[in-house]
Protein backbone atom coordinates (compact mmCIF):
# COMPACT_ATOMS: atom_id res chain seq x y z
CA UNK A 1 0.00 0.00 0.00
CA UNK A 2 1.02 3.60 -0.66
CA UNK A 3 1.46 6.03 2.24
CA UNK A 4 -0.46 9.17 1.15
CA UNK A 5 -0.68 12.58 2.81
CA UNK A 6 -2.66 15.62 1.67
CA UNK A 7 -1.66 18.84 3.41
CA UNK A 8 -2.79 22.48 3.12
CA UNK A 9 -1.27 25.49 4.90
CA UNK A 10 -4.07 25.22 7.48
CA UNK A 11 -4.01 21.50 8.32
CA UNK A 12 -3.28 17.89 7.52
CA UNK A 13 -6.32 17.03 5.39
CA UNK A 14 -5.66 13.33 5.05
CA UNK A 15 -3.09 10.68 5.95
CA UNK A 16 -3.95 7.22 4.68
CA UNK A 17 -2.71 3.96 3.19
CA UNK A 18 -4.14 3.69 -0.34
CA UNK A 19 -3.74 1.59 -3.48
CA UNK A 20 -3.12 4.47 -5.93
CA UNK A 21 -3.51 8.23 -6.32
CA UNK A 22 -3.87 10.03 -9.67
CA UNK A 23 -2.38 13.53 -9.35
CA UNK A 24 -3.11 16.52 -11.63
CA UNK A 25 0.44 17.61 -12.49
CA UNK A 26 1.19 20.63 -14.68
CA UNK A 27 2.73 18.32 -17.31
CA UNK A 28 -0.23 15.93 -17.17
CA UNK A 29 -2.02 13.64 -14.75
CA UNK A 30 0.06 10.78 -13.33
CA UNK A 31 -0.67 7.78 -11.15
CA UNK A 32 1.38 6.91 -8.07
CA UNK A 33 1.48 3.45 -6.51
CA UNK A 34 3.75 1.91 -3.88
CA UNK A 35 7.33 1.71 -5.14
CA UNK A 36 7.06 4.68 -7.54
CA UNK A 37 10.38 6.34 -8.39
CA UNK A 38 11.14 9.62 -6.56
CA UNK A 39 9.47 12.51 -8.35
CA UNK A 40 8.37 16.09 -7.73
CA UNK A 41 6.02 18.32 -9.72
CA UNK A 42 3.85 21.39 -9.49
CA UNK A 43 0.09 20.82 -9.35
CA UNK A 44 -2.47 22.22 -11.73
CA UNK A 45 -5.99 22.89 -10.49
CA UNK A 46 -7.95 19.65 -10.70
CA UNK A 47 -9.04 16.48 -8.94
CA UNK A 48 -6.88 14.08 -6.99
CA UNK A 49 -8.32 10.60 -7.57
CA UNK A 50 -7.73 8.43 -4.52
CA UNK A 51 -8.17 4.67 -4.99
CA UNK A 52 -8.48 2.81 -1.68
CA UNK A 53 -8.28 -0.57 -3.48
CA UNK A 54 -7.52 -1.96 -6.93
CA UNK A 55 -10.56 -1.69 -9.19
CA UNK A 56 -12.50 0.44 -6.71
CA UNK A 57 -14.23 3.74 -7.43
CA UNK A 58 -11.96 6.72 -6.73
CA UNK A 59 -12.65 9.38 -4.14
CA UNK A 60 -12.11 12.81 -5.73
CA UNK A 61 -10.65 15.79 -3.89
CA UNK A 62 -10.33 19.09 -5.73
CA UNK A 63 -6.96 20.77 -5.27
CA UNK A 64 -5.52 24.06 -6.42
CA UNK A 65 -1.93 25.20 -6.41
CA UNK A 66 0.96 23.48 -4.70
CA UNK A 67 3.29 20.55 -5.22
CA UNK A 68 3.35 16.76 -5.19
CA UNK A 69 6.38 14.81 -4.02
CA UNK A 70 6.97 11.08 -4.28
CA UNK A 71 9.73 9.83 -2.00
CA UNK A 72 10.81 6.86 0.11
CA UNK A 73 7.92 7.44 2.52
CA UNK A 74 5.23 7.66 -0.16
CA UNK A 75 3.28 10.52 -1.77
CA UNK A 76 2.84 13.93 -0.17
CA UNK A 77 0.60 16.51 -1.81
CA UNK A 78 1.09 20.08 -0.54
CA UNK A 79 -1.91 21.99 -1.89
CA UNK A 80 -2.83 25.63 -1.44
CA UNK A 81 -6.49 24.54 -1.23
CA UNK A 82 -8.22 21.15 -1.01
CA UNK A 83 -11.98 20.57 -1.13
CA UNK A 84 -13.92 17.37 -1.22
Amino acid sequence: MLNFELVTPEKLVRADEVHMVVVPGVEGDFGVMEGHAPFMTTLKDGALEIYKSAGGEPERVMVSGGFAEVGDKGLTVLAEKAEG
